[in-house]
């Protein structure tokens, strides 16, 4: 394995997941201009995961670090691995897409690694 990978987990579809991942939640008190810069300086001391919910409502933010790292060439897209998750509201199926849809059209990223079931149970 090499260094890349020496902190990650291989998937069951062969890609690598790091282990140490970066959450980006926050709470009302937070500027949103502080995820920004959190996830740019975690970005440069070597976090590669990162993991946003719907209930952050931060991704514009996340996405918008990530972003200015891959123009500055500190990473690339490939370099990263990014987690999000469906939230309790969405699990009837025709809701499902949609919802990786915004979240996608939030990051303005192309895809995203890992979606997961935030709750297991839906609500209203």
């Amino acid at each position: 394995m090499d260094l890349k990978h020496s902190h990650s987990v291989k998937l069951n579809d062969g890609h690598f997941m790091p282990v140490l991942g970066l959450g980006t939640g926050a709470s009302d008190e937070i500027p949103k201009g502080k995820t920004r810069e959190a996830v740019k300086v975690a970005i440069d001391v070597g976090y590669r995961h990162f993991d946003a919910s719907y209930v952050c409502q931060n991704k514009e933010e996340v996405g918008q670090a990530v972003r200015e790292k891959i123009a500055d060439g500190t990473v690339k897209r490939e370099d990263l691995f990014y987690t999000t998750k469906l939230w309790a509201t969405f699990f009837r199926p025709e809701l499902v897409r949609p919802a990786l849809e915004r979240s996608l059209k939030e990051l303005q990223l192309d895809y995203i690694d890992l979606f997961l079931i935030n709750v297991p149970f839906a609500m209203k």
